[in-house]
């Protein structure tokens, strides 16, 4: 659940993370009886336990249709990250993969762990997208021709430009936002915006590009070959070869090349909020909203930080879980975004060669939240009460003494 220092340091995160607990094994408890719907739901949790748990909150048909898409282009990212695969061999899989989530015959052994299990019994995943309406199915097609495609391509092609960079974005996760808002509307849930296309694709930037991000050190030490997702065009004025920033030498420029990496990402903010504020159905809503959240969280844990090239950057377990006890409407999301730009802006440091525009981005998003009128009502994940947190672990060592009392007798 997290560590004892951590909980003490942060009361105010135990009962956020006794809720997240408490789903998550009810989660796990509601696994549908069927072999392919059980083998997909069970992957599911896998993979990606914090998705797991806000996918439940769809109503039954919906949520079949994002387990089975999320599950499909899971199967597709692990045929593309797989490094040993011959490029002649991968090619060919990443371009026709569209048409293998009809055959209830296929399958593909590459990967790791639970990865290798997906890709080795992907025959449920088709069985299950066979279920699907055919609005549903049509959607997930569409998407993940349209994103094999474009993952053969930058197989060819590194990332040079920011122009690339946006690109190779839309392929992986741009798509991902599109082929959701395809699979909303086609449960009736949700009407498309005219800006729509534009929109869906930043929250799929925002959130690939704070993963790229957060993922340096495990994306550059990839065996047997790195997988390099940050552009040259960034990089390439801060160090000779994109590895190099790992070396302790570097440190300096490092997090120079890092807060304009973080610098890029935050421009998507602007329409990730238009795109949430327009969503009708709650249980949609916090869908979508949560993982943003998470994403503004980690950038600002990330920017000015060079232990992204030493380790794991990552929002503490009992953070995520307020974020998902707290995520219920738009002022929420703009209370999350307002402390998290605030905490982002107190580390802008003026002899970071990035330093206004990051600075000019942080305050575009913070007058978008201000002007809403409702940053009153936020509970601050930033500065959260210390007098509180006193009397929270005060009532939490209270209750242990109790417990071993109890035990005891």
């Amino acid at each position: 659940m997290g560590s004892l220092g951590t909980m003490l340091r942060y009361p105010d995160d135990i009962y956020p993370l006794l809720k997240m607990k408490r789903a998550i094994e009810q989660a796990e408890k509601q696994i549908p009886p069927e072999p392919h719907w059980g083998f997909c739901y069970s992957m599911l949790h896998k993979v990606s336990r914090s998705f797991s748990l806000v996918i439940q909150q769809l109503g039954t048909e919906l949520r079949n249709a994002v387990c089975v898409f999320y599950l499909v282009l899971r199967a597709l990212d692990t045929v593309e990250d797989d490094t040993s695969i011959p490029t002649d061999e991968k090619l060919p899989i990443l371009k026709a993969f569209h048409r293998h989530i009809y055959d209830t015959d296929w399958h593909y052994s590459c990967g790791t762990k639970e990865y290798k299990v997906l890709m080795d019994q992907f025959h449920h995943v088709a069985a299950a997208f066979l279920e699907l309406e055919k609005g549903y199915q049509e959607a997930i097609e569409e998407i993940t021709k349209r994103m094999g495609a474009g993952m053969a391509k930058f197989i060819c092609q590194e990332v040079e430009t920011v122009d690339d960079y946006d690109e190779y974005c839309h392929y992986v996760a741009g798509l991902v936002g599109l082929g959701l808002s395809k699979l909303f509307l086609a449960s009736g849930s949700e009407v498309l915006t005219p800006d729509w296309e534009q929109i869906s694709n930043s929250m799929g930037l925002f959130l690939q590009k704070t993963n790229i991000i957060r993922d340096y050190l495990e994306d550059i030490n990839e065996v047997p070959k790195s997988r390099m997702f940050w552009p040259r065009k960034i990089w390439g004025k801060y160090a000779d070869k994109l590895e190099d920033l790992k070396y302790e030498e570097n440190s300096t420029k490092a997090v120079h090349c890092l807060n304009d990496m973080v610098t890029n990402a935050l421009i998507h903010i602007e329409d990730c909020l238009k795109y949430m504020a327009a969503l009708r159905d709650p249980s949609i809503f916090r869908f979508c909203a949560i993982p943003q959240i998470m994403a503004i969280g980690t950038l600002a844990l990330c920017y000015n930080n060079v232990q992204v090239f030493r380790g794991v950057v990552k929002m503490r377990r009992g953070l995520t879980a307020k974020v998902i006890d707290r995520t219920k409407t738009m002022a929420d999301v703009y209370g999350a975004f307002y402390d998290f730009s605030c905490m982002l802006k107190i580390k802008v440091d003026k002899n970071d060669p990035n330093a206004s525009k990051t600075l000019n981005r942080l305050e575009a998003v913070q007058k978008v939240c201000r002007d809403t009128g409702v940053l009153h009502q936020r509970k601050s994940y930033v500065n959260d009460n210390g007098q509180s947190n006193i009397y929270i672990l005060m009532l939490v060592i209270l209750l242990a003494i109790v417990l071993a009392y109890l035990r005891a007798n």
